[in-house]
């Protein structure tokens, strides 16, 4: 998939630039994707598949967990340091904010930053990014906006001409622990390669901290994690064909410390025959689905991550007990 930028040097700030929308991942790409992971000696689905207006939805309510600590600590360290944050990025930046959601993260920096030359979220659910955008240009209306509806994961092709502005990719949430350490590389260095010397990225990164605290993050007693991960479940039965008994699989979420990370499984609780689109898959009991990751990071392993792909960090913010970090850091 190619999301191209077509813009003109030295654009004016209402001139924002135009974002060719794609999707094309929204159809076979989610069988073929099911079908392969289900197929494999251990399933496992991406993660992204999570995210459809259902499962986005969920998620802001786990947001609001008095045990999710990552949204609230995040959001915390932005309030605390929020002009000074403004100050670093400089004026006349263009934000570029992959897996954007609701937007809620980006408006309070964008209504402190120093004239903002234009806001370019990309989200994979139509539907929450275009209320986002309509939401955000009423709050902030002289911003210029471009929604890019897409899966920020696939190749993204930025056209030569770059923007008549530095640029600096907003990545918070801790979305970098969703993916492998292999992974995480590919992507900054990917985020490197569209950006120039002098641009920017904005991250947001959980820190690695006692067992107890990760696990009861990621198995609630309200069971919202579960319903988020089940969501996926009849997301397959309704768009695939499906047949998932909700009833045949449980949530499990646990710390690997080694792998430094934090794994949420859906588990049979029999021996089952499931369908998906014509194909037939048989679970033993206690298989499981692998569908997440939450990598944490020490700081000095995401220095190092950074410094590999081309960041040089600058700054960055943290909580009090170390359970979050805000880094930013910019190509040299």
């Amino acid at each position: 998939m190619n999301i191209a930028l077509n813009t003109q040097p030295n654009a004016p700030k209402g001139n924002v630039p135009k974002v060719l929308q794609s999707q094309e991942m929204e159809g076979g790409d989610f069988l073929s994707d099911v079908i392969s992971g289900l197929r494999a000696d251990r399933k496992s689905l991406p993660c992204k598949y999570l995210y459809d207006a259902a499962g986005s939805k969920i998620f802001e309510q786990i947001c609001e967990l008095k045990d999710y600590y990552l949204t609230r600590t995040e959001a915390h360290i932005f309030a605390e340091n929020l002009p000074e944050i403004a100050r670093t990025l400089g004026a006349n930046v263009t934000l570029v904010e992959p897996g954007a959601g609701n937007c809620e993260k980006a408006e309070p920096l964008l209504s402190v930053m120093e004239s903002p030359a234009a806001y370019i979220p990309i989200d994979i659910s139509p539907e929450i990014l275009h209320a986002a955008e309509s939401r955000l240009q009423a709050a902030l209306p002289s911003l210029p906006i471009q929604a890019v509806v897409g899966d920020f994961t696939a190749p993204i092709t930025w056209e030569p001409n770059r923007l008549g502005n530095r640029r600096v990719i907003f990545f918070p949430g801790s979305t970098i622990g969703n993916f492998s350490c292999e992974q995480a590389e590919r992507l900054l260095a990917d985020f490197a390669s569209w950006l120039s010397p002098g641009d920017g990225l904005l991250l947001g990164v959980d820190l690695v901290k006692d067992s107890v605290v990760l696990e009861r993050a990621y198995h609630d007693d309200e069971h919202v994690t579960e319903a988020f991960n089940k969501n996926l479940l009849r997301r397959i039965n309704r768009e695939l064909n499906g047949n998932f008994d909700m009833d045949g699989f449980s949530h499990r979420a646990f710390y690997h410390p080694l792998r430094q990370r934090v794994e949420m499984h859906l588990v049979s609780l029999k021996s089952q025959q499931v369908t998906v689109a014509g194909v037939q898959f048989q679970f033993e009991e206690g298989e499981t689905i692998h569908t997440e990751n939450s990598h944490k990071y020490t700081q000095e392993g995401l220095t190092k991550l950074l410094a590999r792909t081309g960041f040089t960090p600058c700054r960055h913010w943290t909580d009090n007990n170390n359970h979050f970090a805000i880094y930013y850091a910019e190509i040299t």
